[in-house]
C-alpha cells in the first residue's frame, strides 16, 4: 500500500472521496451539486485523460447533459426570434446591424418578411460569438 502514495499515482488519487458519486441527478439541488463539482473537477484536473478522475467528469457530463435535457429544455426558435432576443438583450436597434444591412432589411427579417442569408449569419455568428446555424 505504501508504493501508491509514492510519485503520480498519490498525485492522481489526491482527495478522491471530495467527490460525492451521482448515478442520477433527481433535483436541481442535486444538479447544483454536480455542476459544482464537474467545474472543481475540471479546474483540478484539466485535460489530462490519464488521470483516474477524467472517467468522472465523462460521467458527470453526461448526467449533467441528460437533466438539461429533460428539464431546461431549449425552444426552437427561427433566426429572426434569435435575433430579436439578442437585440433585446444587447439593447442594439435595427440600425446598429450595418454586417446584415440596412435598418429597412433588419426590420423586413424580424417581421418575417425576408429570411437571415448565410453571409448575414455567418456575420451575426461573429458579431454575438455564437454558431452561425442558430440564426438559419
Amino acid at each position: 500500500m505504501e508504493e501508491m502514495k509514492s510519485g503520480a499515482t498519490a498525485r492522481n488519487l489526491r482527495a478522491p472521496e471530495k467527490f460525492e458519486p451521482f448515478l442520477a441527478i433527481r433535483n436541481e439541488r442535486e444538479y447544483d451539486d454536480a455542476v459544482a463539482q464537474l467545474n472543481e473537477l475540471v479546474d483540478e484536473i484539466g485535460d489530462h485523460p490519464k488521470d483516474p478522475r477524467y472517467r468522472f467528469i465523462d460521467t458527470l457530463s453526461l448526467l449533467i447533459e441528460a437533466y438539461d435535457r429533460a428539464h431546461h429544455p431549449i425552444p426552437d426558435a427561427t433566426g429572426a426570434e434569435v435575433l430579436r432576443s439578442l437585440m433585446e438583450e444587447h439593447r442594439l436597434r435595427q440600425s446598429d446591424l450595418p454586417e446584415i444591412g440596412s435598418q429597412g432589411v433588419v426590420s423586413e427579417i424580424l417581421r418575417g418578411k425576408r429570411r437571415i442569408n448565410a453571409n448575414q449569419a455567418r456575420a451575426l455568428g461573429k458579431r454575438f460569438g455564437l454558431d452561425p446555424g442558430v440564426f438559419l
